[in-house]
């Protein structure tokens, strides 16, 4: 490659990009992820489309796809709320073990018995079609405002089942499971998303006392070394212990979330842009992968019934007897069934045996691909009208408030940006109302274009910013009690963190 086609691919590139980012109105506008634009202009890029770009590594395909769900889970679990996925983590952590073991039964049931399909080709469809995909289930759920166990208990799901999936469509694709059983499969599973589990909690731990402590040099350096951590969770999982890089990154990325880091918005921001860039390059290469003029008709009826079978049948399935010990209502249930998309995730797994070589294994992409366009194009959309049905809406999700933080280094202080949105209940309530910890001041408000310096009776308004100044050891404990203010209101003391939270 020398510098002149460097250019024009810079070029190529660059208006890719843009008309990518742009798909992101549109999506939005429409209900729909955004992951069927992106893969509907793969498509077009492709060898079948006016682009004919020749794409058909899978091998690349499959490891820039694991890069990919990297840098999504690390998105995921920075911007999951800790003090939801936290009473719910024990439901996730059934949904992404024994619900995909359910489902997996049930789709590979219904391959071979009803459409006859060898037992490894229905296994490899049943394993690779099971997990939701984090990125689907983050970018649809953040716009529909549903109750707080229900949106962790599927940001969880989504987070942790790509561990055992992953080892399964592997061990299936090499024909080790036929070889050592079932049991050798659990045990292996077990193993690598507990041990992955608890190396990224360890990483995590070590990595929010590394950065409360150690000043660096820029506020830009501080976004990059969390990222950079977290991906050294799953490399250093995956390659000294063996074990699920994608459970350690993700438990990594929620303990630095839920930390109150320094410059924690601008690391947010950070995260979301690279998240956002790993998605489009993802779905733009899956799309290029794909080969229309390869998808017959009994691709696309192949499609429908396992889409029936692992959406209604083996999803509702793994969702009651999962959830059902958990006590959860029929109407949460039936929501959490429906809201398990599947999305890059699966289209990812099927590049395993892809590269693997095993036999109609670029049919088992074809299938899939056409599963996810189809089924992600009905479930999509749906979703906050079914909220609205089985009235699982949050009543407080208007009342969240964004924090930001910035060390004061010679101070032993910390500076907390906080701003007031429209629906707070901060709105209304005086300074003195507040109850901060005592050592903790609001020193400015800003209100529109002016700034001034607030007393104990000076009331918020809907729009104000502050600046709170608070010692580093009470940091936390300000945050919680503005948020949970936010929440409730003056009498946030009564009604607890959440507010009046409907259970």
């Amino acid at each position: 490659m020398d510098v002149s086609e460097l250019d024009r691919i810079l070029l190529a590139g660059a208006a890719v990009l843009l008309v990518a980012i742009v798909a992101v109105r549109l999506s939005g506008r429409l209900g729909l992820p955004s992951l069927l634009i992106y893969l509907g202009m793969g498509l077009l890029l492709g060898e079948s489309g006016p682009g004919h770009i020749n794409f058909e590594d899978a091998q690349l395909a499959h490891a820039l796809g694991f890069a990919a769900l990297v840098v999504i889970l690390t998105e995921g679990g920075l911007t999951t709320r800790w003090n939801e996925v936290r009473p719910v983590m024990p439901l996730g952590l059934v949904l992404a073990t024994v619900g995909v073991a359910i489902s997996v039964g049930v789709v590979a049931c219904v391959a071979h018995f009803v459409l006859g399909l060898d037992w490894q080709y229905a296994v490899l469809l049943g394993a690779v079609t099971s997990p939701t995909d984090a990125a689907a289930v983050f970018s649809v759920l953040r716009r529909v405002p549903i109750r707080p166990r229900l949106r962790g208990a599927l940001e969880a799901e989504s987070g942790l089942n790509d561990a055992p999936t992953v080892l399964l469509v592997t061990l299936v694709s090499t024909g080790e499971v036929g070889e050592k059983g079932i049991w050798y499969f659990a045990g292996l599973a077990l193993y690598e998303l507990v041990v992955g589990a608890l190396f990224g909690f360890l990483i995590g731990w070590v990595s929010v006392g590394l950065l409360r402590r150690v000043a660096l040099g820029s506020a830009g350096l501080y976004p990059v070394a969390v990222l950079s951590l977290a991906i050294l969770s799953y490399a250093g999982g995956t390659v000294l212990l063996h074990v699920s890089g994608f459970a350690a990154v993700y438990v990594t990325s929620l303990i630095l979330g839920r930390a109150e880091l320094p410059h924690r918005m601008a690391t947010r921001s950070f995260v979301d842009g690279i998240a956002w860039l790993a998605q489009i390059g993802l779905f733009i290469m899956l799309g290029l992968l794909a080969s229309p003029g390869r998808i017959g008709w009994d691709d696309l009826v192949i499609a429908l019934v396992i889409g029936v079978a692992v959406t209604v049948v083996g999803r509702f399935a793994s969702v009651v007897v999962s959830a059902t010990p958990f006590r959860m209502p029929w109407n949460e249930q039936t929501f959490v069934a429906w809201a398990g998309l599947r999305g890059a995730v699966p289209i990812v797994l099927a590049t395993i045996p892809l590269a693997a070589g095993v036999p109609q294994a670029d049919r088992i992409f074809d299938v899939v691909f056409v599963l996810v366009l189809l089924f992600t194009l009905l479930q999509g959309p749906s979703l906050p009208w079914l909220a609205r049905r089985l009235k699982v809406l949050d009543e407080n999700a208007s009342y969240e408030v964004d924090i930001d933080v910035a060390p004061l280094e010679s101070l032993g202080a910390d500076m907390l940006q906080v701003h007031v949105p429209s629906e707070s209940r901060l709105a209304g309530v005086e300074i003195g109302e507040l109850r901060l910890p005592v050592g903790v001041s609001v020193s400015l408000i800003i209100r529109g274009d002016r700034a001034f310096v607030p007393d104990r009776r000076t009331v918020l308004r809907a729009g104000d910013s502050l600046l709170v100044v608070a010692p580093s050891p009470l940091r936390d404990q300000t945050a919680r009690r503005l948020r949970a203010v936010s929440r409730a209101g003056r009498l946030a003391g009564w009604f607890g963190e959440r507010g009046r939270e409907q259970h």
